[in-house]
């Protein structure tokens, strides 16, 4: 990856319908070594997928828990029936393993706290958890998808031989 990869993927993540043509012009590129890049960035999963970022509350999810998950189970069995559960559930936007005192960190978003007590229930109903802990945002002050490609390790050029 080197500095205009690192441009592209700048773009994209502000932008993910910016035409391939308006992306090659502002990096210094034609179209189609442009549309090679990300098409070689697309294949080595450097980019993921292309989506569309909604508002919360336009669709009629704007409460956010995040929602703490202990359990006494630290089995494969178990994390995988937990993992196949979770996949189950739109509600639940993220969901990660953590270290410390959390075993589980859920971010679930539903459109008020009777939606939210309905997922609860039947989420402690289908599979055996020791504590479940939830904490209602307030406010959301800041979230993006862009991640921050400052640490990209970038190629260093090629020597060019005397």
């Amino acid at each position: 990856m080197d500095k205009t990869d690192k441009m592209i993927l700048t773009l994209l993540q502000e932008d993910a319908t910016m035409p391939v043509a308006d992306i090659a012009k502002r990096v210094g590129l034609s179209t189609t070594p442009c549309w090679r890049r990300i098409q070689k960035m697309e294949e080595d999963k450097v980019i993921e997928r292309r989506v569309a970022v909604l508002n919360p509350a336009k669709v009629n999810v704007g409460v956010t828990v995040f929602v703490s998950v202990t359990t006494d189970k630290h089995n494969h069995e178990w994390l995988k029936r937990f993992s196949e559960l979770i996949a189950k559930y739109p509600e639940v936007v993220s969901f990660y393993r953590m270290s410390g005192q959390v075993d589980y960190l859920l971010k679930v978003v539903v459109p008020d706290i009777a939606a939210y007590d309905a997922f609860y229930k039947r989420l402690v109903s289908e599979i055996e958890i020791e504590d479940v802990s939830s904490a209602f945002a307030m406010e959301r002050i800041k979230e993006t998808t862009q991640l921050p490609l400052h640490y990209i390790p970038l190629e260093k050029p090629a020597k060019v031989k005397d």
